[in-house]
């Protein structure tokens, strides 16, 4: 990511102004991040540290996070030792990666103490330190230590600053230092990674944004001098009102880098809010696919478990097909026992009265005699005629369990938010056919879990997606939970029901305005076009949709959530791609 030198180096110089901030609250959400809370001229402010190898950095933020319901260790020797204090100085070392956030005050007999906090942000080797007056490390959120190191990260030994591998571009105080520092040869597709390998907090997409701002082809000792001069203009500018971020794509990905700005209507850590915005968007989008993700893997699984079920069912349907000849076998047999010798036979040729007295041939078990082969064919039939009629049960319940389940894995690939992923995984939480697995993820994620507010109290809070057509408003149910919700508690009798013909899709709902009130055709092709777009013919041409007055659809005793029956429907064919 960019979050580079150049990047940290400014997003320290904002929160410098935070000097002399009294810090009132510290919080530990998760392994990689802490908040520390901090007020100023009647103002509160939360500063945000992330240790994530792939989301590191620090900022303002305005989004805080959900807290443990006890603090972790680091968490509490951070409330001992900074609670009180004031900020002091936030500062940078050159263009490295590191932050030190310097804090001062008083003690019980109110003697000065000072306190630093280090804050790494060097990928996989990110780290928060917090250290004493004599730069002895009181505690770190990670402690490493190897043999033979000079920089181990463990309580009671001195701090030191990292090594620094790369060139640093604050040395160079005239272009021809910098032009030296560049290989003879390089290309346009390759300078954004040779100026981060040779300088030091460089990313590749600060270079490539340059590239892009300049609209350089080719590098050129001139324009070298103006990548020379823009990067001088940048890392030397103290005032963060003239700098600003602008997004770049990088292999199909929205990445930022810092560049100056003219802009006059920057606010204060405009930066700051900036990196906020775009890294809760980022980890928002990555929490929602992981979440969904490991849901949608459990249904699947499931999914298949029940159709292997169904298969087995399937082929023990396929071998009642033959169950009348077992007792067609059984009755010739019986009734020809005068004629057949009372012996074990592997064979015998019997006139079936059923087919003009033709002759027919039956296999028996040389075991036994002709009487046992007929009891064991009538022992046959009936085995077989319960196992059709058991079976033939069990295989309607099945197949109405994968309906079940094929609306749900609709469902979550229709989701676009967490809280809907969330409702979806509440919903198949109370059903037994996912009992164990929910269990399971419930486990990991008990603190995303959020109750139902659903009720029959016709006020209630719920948040279908809502159309206007016209004078009308269209509601549409996003899950299960909430199609039942909306149809049968939520909807009047003479409100209109919509829903795509024998498709997975949404329940949806046309308000009317009146008792009275008939609304015209382009309104329900109007409807009929959203409800088949929130289907699973969505990409269809010629889609079937259902429609009548709510009063005319019911749900099944024991059905399970956002299965209905309905009658008095009308049905309109409509093209959802013309919505």
């Amino acid at each position: 990511m960019a979050f580079d030198g150049i990047v940290t180096k400014m997003v320290a110089n904002e929160l410098q102004s935070l000097s002399g901030a009294r810090i009132d609250k510290i919080f530990q959400p998760n392994k990689n991040n802490i908040l520390i809370g901090c007020y100023l001229n009647k103002t509160n402010y939360l500063i945000n540290i992330c240790i994530d190898s792939g989301n590191y950095r620090i900022h303002l933020t305005t989004h805080p996070k959900s807290n443990p319901t006890v603090a972790p260790n680091f968490c509490m020797v951070l409330r001992k030792h900074l609670l009180g204090l004031h900020i002091k100085n936030v500062i940078t070392n050159n263009l490295e990666r590191v932050v030190t956030i310097e804090f001062e005050g008083f003690d019980e007999v109110d003697d000065i103490i000072s306190k630093k906090l280090i804050i790494e942000l060097m990928g996989k080797h990110c780290n928060v330190i917090i250290l004493d007056e004599q730069n002895i490390i009181i505690d770190s959120m990670r402690h490493i230590y190897q043999e033979d190191s000079n920089r181990n990260i463990i309580p009671h030994l001195k701090y030191t600053y990292p090594d620094i591998n790369k060139k640093n571009f604050l040395d160079c105080t005239d272009f021809s230092q910098f032009l030296n520092l560049l290989p003879a040869e390089m290309s346009i597709d390759s300078f954004p990674l040779i100026l981060s390998n040779i300088f030091n907090g460089f990313s590749k997409s600060f270079a490539s944004g340059l590239l892009q701002d300049l609209g350089i082809n080719d590098l050129s000792n001139v324009n070298l001098e103006k990548i020379y001069n823009v990067i001088r203009n940048i890392v030397f500018e103290n005032d963060t009102n003239c700098l600003d971020f602008k997004y770049i794509d990088v292999k199909g990905k929205k990445d930022y880098y810092l560049s100056t700005s003219s802009n006059e209507d920057l606010t204060l850590f405009h930066l700051n809010f900036f990196l906020d915005d775009f890294y809760f968007e980022k980890e928002s989008s990555q929490e929602f696919r992981t979440y969904r993700d490991s849901v949608l893997k459990m249904i699947l699984g499931v999914l298949d478990k029940y159709k292997k079920r169904l298969n087995n069912m399937n082929k023990k349907l396929a071998e009642c097909d033959d169950m009348q000849k077992y007792q067609f076998y059984g009755e010739l047999i019986t009734a020809n026992l005068y004629k057949i010798e009372n012996r074990p036979v592997t064979e015998v040729i019997l006139e079936n009265y059923y087919d003009n007295n033709k002759e027919i041939t039956i296999k028996l078990d040389g075991r036994y005699s002709p009487s046992i082969n007929a009891k064991r064919f009538f022992k046959k039939y009936n085995k077989l005629k319960n196992t059709l009629e058991i079976v033939t049960k069990q295989k309607n319940d099945t197949l109405n369990e994968l309906d079940y389940i094929e609306s749900i894995v609709y469902e979550l690939e229709a989701a676009t938010t967490l809280d809907e992923v969330y409702s979806i995984f509440e919903e198949i939480a109370e059903n037994v056919i996912f009992a164990e697995k929910t269990k399971q993820l419930s486990n990991k994620k008990k603190n995303k879990i959020k109750k139902s507010t659903l009720t029959k109290n016709k006020n209630v809070s719920f948040n279908p997606i809502k159309y206007t057509i016209g004078n009308y408003q269209l509601l549409v149910g996003r899950n299960n939970k909430e199609n039942d919700y909306l149809t049968l508690k939520y909807a009047s009798k003479n409100d209109i029901w919509f829903h795509t013909k024998d498709i997975h899709g949404s329940h949806a709902i046309l308000k009317l305005n009146s008792n009275n009130d008939i609304p015209n055709e382009d309104i329900l092709v109007k409807c009929a076009e959203i409800v088949a777009l929130h289907s699973k013919a969505k990409n269809s041409s010629n889609v079937p949709v259902d429609y009548c007055e709510v009063r005319y659809v019911k749900k099944p005793n024991g059905a399970k959530p956002g299965m209905v029956i309905y009658t008095h429907n009308h049905t309109l064919y409509v093209n959802p791609k013309n919505n």
